[in-house]
């Protein structure tokens, strides 16, 4: 608890030191196991997106990329898909060094290392809202609980001309990150020790969240208590009781173990688990003009990758679930959940509400 809120302060503390410098023009815009199998069974798009350059006899440069949740996910298959095409597409001169399981930290340690101006992390996956705490205010619109209502609305998003102008809003507050490509992880579900039917057994409950005031508020909207509680400390805080329940994607909930500690999974699909990746712009100032083509051409090819992948692999984990004797509850009707968003889907789209009409009507 005391981790988080000095998280918090530090985000603070970078926000009021990026104002400073902006203000100043020192703070400069630059411009943005079966993990395995799945990349080499779509290695097609190297040569189908080639980039318009060759990076190959460029100079040699190693990045860093975190990925909190294992290969096996759907962003880490995503992830290692991507670091195949980068390094084919630059014909050698780029590798990608994949940290995979949270062994950086954290994706809000991991956000306040980059964007600190630390460079041991030149790429990262984040969920596409996590730059809400630095400023970004276009990004927690994708937060939003139902605002997508399938896949298809998501990537009726993502691959429209709107989703450069989210992805650039790190290079316009100044953050000295750019965005590269989307992706998703499917829809978001609670997930609890005890067993659960419907909307109304979460009440009273302390719900496992990251300090996001989205996720605060439709906490408290189901009548819950938001507990801040680190990613990489949530197995064992549910295993002691620290929380009674949490929500993560459901090859997230199959991959990190928490049907282990926490065996109830209610599919309410609050959110969609919309991600980006990310490069720092320390990473992306030490690549050629190729190389950085290179870097988006593979974004390009993961992200279509990705979409590709997300359905049929969380389908077939849910099956998983199931034949393991995972308490899965159907939720057929919404209408409660959504009635019980109605507030926090208000107070987060004030000043915002034709962007966030645009969103809602690309269904």
């Amino acid at each position: 608890m005391v981790l988080e809120k000095e998280k918090k302060i530090s985000r603070r503390s970078f926000l009021a030191a990026s104002a400073a410098l902006g203000a100043a023009g020192v703070l400069t815009a630059c411009g943005g196991g079966s993990s395995s199998t799945a990349a080499s069974t779509a290695t097609s798009a190297a040569g189908s997106t080639a980039a318009s350059g060759d990076a190959s006899a460029d100079p040699a440069v190693t990045l860093v990329y975190a990925e909190v949740n294992p290969l096996d996910t759907i962003v880490g298959q995503t992830a290692s898909y991507f670091k195949e095409q980068v390094e084919s597409l630059s014909g050698g001169s780029i590798t990608i060094d994949l940290q995979a399981s949270g062994v950086l930290g954290s994706e809000n340690d991991v956000l306040d290392n980059i964007l600190a101006g630390g460079d041991t992390i030149d790429l990262s996956r984040i969920s596409a809202f996590a730059l809400t705490s630095y400023g970004c205010k276009k990004s927690m619109l994708l937060s939003l609980p139902y605002t997508f209502v399938s896949r298809e609305h998501w990537w009726n998003f993502a691959n429209s001309d709107l989703a450069p102008d989210f992805l650039n809003e790190p290079q316009e507050l100044g953050l000295p990150v750019r965005g590269v490509f989307y992706g998703e992880e499917g829809f978001r579900h609670f997930f609890t020790v005890d067993p659960v039917s419907g909307i109304e057994d979460l009440a009273g409950m302390k719900l496992r969240v990251s300090n996001d005031p989205v996720m605060n508020g439709l906490v408290e909207g189901l009548g819950a208590t938001p507990t801040v509680v680190s990613f990489n400390e949530l197995y064992s805080a549910l295993q002691t009781g620290v929380v009674d329940g949490a929500e993560q994607p459901i090859a997230n909930y199959a991959s990190n173990a928490f049907p282990e500690v926490a065996n109830n999974l209610i599919l309410d699909g609050h959110t969609l688990g919309a991600v980006q990746v990310v490069i720092t712009d320390n990473a992306w100032n030490k690549l050629t003009a190729n190389q950085q083509n290179a870097i988006m051409e593979a974004g390009k090819a993961a992200q279509e990758f990705n979409a590709s992948l997300s359905e049929d692999e969380e389908n077939r984990v849910l099956e998983e679930l199931k034949a393991d004797g995972c308490n899965v509850v159907e939720v057929p009707d919404k209408t409660a959940w959504q009635e019980a968003c109605a507030q926090v889907i208000t107070d987060n789209t004030a000043g915002l509400e034709d962007l966030y009409q645009q969103l809602v009507d690309m269904a």
